[in-house]
């Protein structure tokens, strides 16, 4: 790859944008970034006490300013946090500085996925975790497919097939 891209990844919580990643950058041989693990470094605790403590918006403050660092290195591949895309700066930003892949997964998927992860503070709540999921999309997936360049389903493909498939459609 001569010119160095930036591709970011945006989607749901268990969409896989982790480690789909992972495998993406090591394919193309780029640096791999997830904006999650960044706020964790960055404030030396991990995401369920930064929500507990600034809440959701303090939270989403933090998110928008990581986003704003990563996307202006070059040859990246980012894994967004799922309610990144709530934010209009951020969303200008990653359609500006890179590829935006949407990786769609449905809602079942999603709830299995998720059910064992106890560092999603939105599914730590009294309402079930399919209503919650079920509600995020409602909101999200209209954001998601507004800034994707294109979009890859998740649901019944390993993570390097995934990498594969989004490597074929950028055309490297």
């Amino acid at each position: 790859m001569a010119e160095k891209r930036n591709i970011f990844l945006v989607g749901p919580m268990g969409a896989g944008k982790s480690t789909i990643g992972r495998h993406l950058a090591d394919m193309l041989h780029l640096e791999f970034y997830d904006s999650d693990q960044e706020i964790e470094r960055r404030t030396g605790a991990d995401i369920a006490w930064v929500f507990d403590l600034e809440g959701e918006e303090g939270f989403r403050v933090r998110e928008e300013g990581v986003i704003q660092d990563l996307t202006e290195l070059q040859g990246i591949v980012l894994a967004t946090g799922g309610g990144s895309v709530l934010s209009k700066e951020t969303r200008n930003r990653l359609s500006a500085r890179g590829i935006v892949v949407y990786l769609e997964t449905p809602i079942e998927k999603q709830v299995a996925r998720t059910q064992r992860d106890k560092k999603r503070p939105l599914l730590q709540t009294e309402e079930e975790p399919r209503e919650v999921l079920e509600r995020l999309a409602a909101e999200r997936n209209p954001l998601y497919a507004e800034i994707a360049d294109f979009t890859v389903r998740t649901d019944e493909q390993s993570a390097r097939a995934v990498a594969n498939q989004i490597i074929e459609k950028l055309g490297f």
